[in-house]
């Protein structure tokens, strides 16, 4: 029912609400539509993808492939790009080792990459130790 719905999408308050409690207790049901959602040129089907990604899959059935699929993103949609900042912000929390590299190799375009350190730096669940090691890995 959801693949009806998303071509139907189109503003971030209804992509991000997206996320029925059925999915939290079905990850492994979940995965193959996230594999293809996150290959869509649909921003807002993107935008559920790494939704899903970051509200499923960041703690117990954390794999660093769900990182590489959002790293390989390249849009010029704002929306896309700040769900994937958001996304990699969330998991330099949650899976900071997992992530860091994706920041330390510049693997995000520049701006992606400098809004995830900043949203990053923002929380209040990071050390600031990590806080400052992030912002000497801004893009200039």
């Amino acid at each position: 029912m959801i693949e009806t719905f998303l071509p139907y999408i189109d503003n971030w308050a209804i992509s991000d609400g997206l996320a029925p409690k059925e999915f939290g207790k079905n990850h492994q049901k979940l995965v193959p539509y996230i594999k293809k959602w996150i290959n869509s040129s649909e921003p807002y089907t993107l935008r559920v993808a790494m939704i899903l990604i970051m509200k499923n899959f960041l703690d117990d059935d954390f794999n660093i492939e769900y990182l590489e699929m959002a790293a390989k993103i390249r849009s010029e949609e704002y929306y896309v790009n700040m769900m994937t900042a958001w996304l990699f912000a969330e998991a330099l929390v949650k899976q900071w080792n997992s992530a860091i590299p994706f920041i330390q190799d510049h693997r995000l375009d520049k701006w992606t990459n400098n809004k995830a350190i900043q949203k990053a730096c923002e929380s209040y669940r990071i050390t600031t130790e990590q806080k400052e090691y992030l912002k000497t890995l801004k893009i200039k």
